[in-house]
């Protein structure tokens, strides 16, 4: 059913923008049928969202307000002002910068759930560059045109900075998170044309070329296609996501982006270079506040991916040092601490105990309750074990359902005691089996760890949930 919606909309919105060209260039009937292309089409908005329920219904919303306005411009110009500059059209044109901002910010908002800074200043970096470039070839030769009346010029101005602001949303939308369907295809493809759209008016403008009679019913129809493609997006299934929060992009540059990145950043000079080939710089002042802008933006975005760069490297260093299921050091990282204490405990002569711990009986714990029960209780065991140790010592899992402690300062009479105090707080009412040795100089810390290990072998053998000692180093 919804797909015959969208066909029917589809042939409709066609037939009704082929039959714009058919009606006479610059008369009222034009206009009439303009204006009602782009209501029809906003109230298809409307009514499809509210029956529909599509999440974001507000941003929708004002997408049909801009396109509503924006339409009906055309005709409120042509009945009372069908031949002055500025018209009593421009308010309703205008209207369509706002409305369409305003909605790709609560889209943007919606989609986006952690702020993304690097989407942010990568916008305002294309954004700065473009702006800078509609200043100098566009807003401020109209700023100084004595030709027309202050009023002129702030309309004709409040165009190219309409279009600035809607793409920088655009921009934006597109660089932050959330689903590509094809709803938000369609939306982007609406925006597009806009911006196309004023774009082709405002190179024809500032060339003054006269357009043929072909240009002006095809640029009008391309606001129309405008008008209809966010109808698309609406009829379509995707348009529940437009609005739903997704994953955060990744925070490194794509080719492309690194591109459009580089290409804003170079129009600065770019511009500079044209002006003095020339003979007059006549934009000094801004194209020195715009590299200004430009160099600290990309010094901002070149210290988040520095800061992105160490935050992997740090993630890394965990991941390679930290068990994922317990949370505790691995072997690796627990082998690096045992060195250093050795140095310790063989420069100041204090003792020093290894103690190796392996649950009891874990194999047919997994295979009875499942290996989802059996990670719970290594998880457990080792939370447990770790508020049972002392501060100053460190345990580790070494594989499977095996432990390791480095118990710091302790002889055999303390190495005891600590792990006495462990088997209280065994989770699941499961027992241990422990072999502990003491080490001894010149003893290497492999030799330590065998020697604690042939100990647990022996807890082992001997019937389990104990703690055996190893023997002592022979002198």
């Amino acid at each position: 059913m919804r797909l015959s919606r969208r066909l029917i909309f589809l042939l409709v919105a066609l037939v009704a923008i082929a039959a714009y060209p058919l009606w006479p260039d610059g008369s009222i009937l034009e206009s009439a049928w303009f204006s009602v292309v782009g209501l029809g089409c906003a109230a298809t908005i409307v009514t499809t969202i509210r029956r529909r329920r599509v999440p974001g219904a507000a941003a929708w919303c004002w997408f049909a307000a801009g396109i509503a306005l924006n339409s009906l411009g055309t005709l409120v110009a042509m009945v009372f002002t069908p031949d002055s500059w500025p018209s009593a059209g421009d308010p309703f044109y205008l209207a369509l910068y706002p409305a369409l901002t305003i909605g790709l910010i609560l889209i943007i908002r919606a989609r986006t759930e952690v702020r993304d800074w690097g989407a942010v200043v990568d916008t305002t970096t294309i954004s700065t560059g473009l702006g800078l470039l509609t200043w100098v070839f566009i807003i401020r030769p109209l700023a100084g045109d004595a030709t027309g009346s202050m009023i002129a010029r702030v309309v004709s101005i409040a165009y190219p900075v309409g279009d600035i602001v809607l793409l920088s949303m655009l921009v934006r939308l597109l660089l932050g998170a959330g689903a590509r369907n094809p709803a938000f295809r369609a939306l982007g493809a609406s925006l597009a044309l806009f911006l196309s759209g004023d774009v082709a008016w405002a190179v024809i403008n500032h060339v003054g070329w006269v357009p043929t009679p072909l240009v002006n019913q095809a640029l009008p129809m391309g606001f129309l296609l405008a008008y209809a493609l966010p109808v698309v997006a609406a009829l379509h299934p995707s348009a529940r996501e437009v609005a739903a929060p997704g994953d955060r992009r990744s925070t490194t540059l794509r080719p492309l982006m690194l591109g459009l990145l580089s290409a804003a950043s170079l129009i600065a000079p770019g511009i500079l270079a044209v002006q003095v080939v020339h003979g007059e710089v006549t934009d000094g002042l801004a194209i020195a506040i715009g590299s200004t802008a430009l160099f600290l933006l990309v010094v901002t975005r070149m210290a988040q991916l520095v800061r992105h760069v160490e935050a992997q490297a740090a993630q890394l260093r965990d991941l390679a040092t930290i068990d994922e299921l317990t949370g505790l050091p691995n072997r690796r990282g627990w082998t690096a601490a045992l060195s250093v204490a050795l140095e310790q405990a063989r420069r100041d002569g204090t003792p020093l105990s290894v103690a190796m711990i392996d649950l009891d009986h874990f194999k047919r714990f997994n295979d009875e309750l499942g290996h989802q029960a059996g990670d719970r209780l290594l998880r457990g065991a080792a939370a447990a074990w770790r508020d049972a140790l002392r501060g100053a010592d460190q345990i580790a899992r070494y594989g499977g359902e095996e432990f390791i402690v480095l118990l710091t300062g302790a002889d055999a009479a303390t190495a005891e005691r600590v792990l006495e105090r462990l088997r209280p707080a065994t989770p699941a009412g499961q027992t241990f089996s422990a072999g502990v040795a003491t080490w001894a100089a010149p003893e290497t810390s492999e030799e330590l760890i065998a020697r604690a290990d042939r100990a647990l072998y022996g807890a082992k053998e001997s019937g389990r949930d104990r703690t055996v000692f190893a023997e002592a180093v022979a002198a």
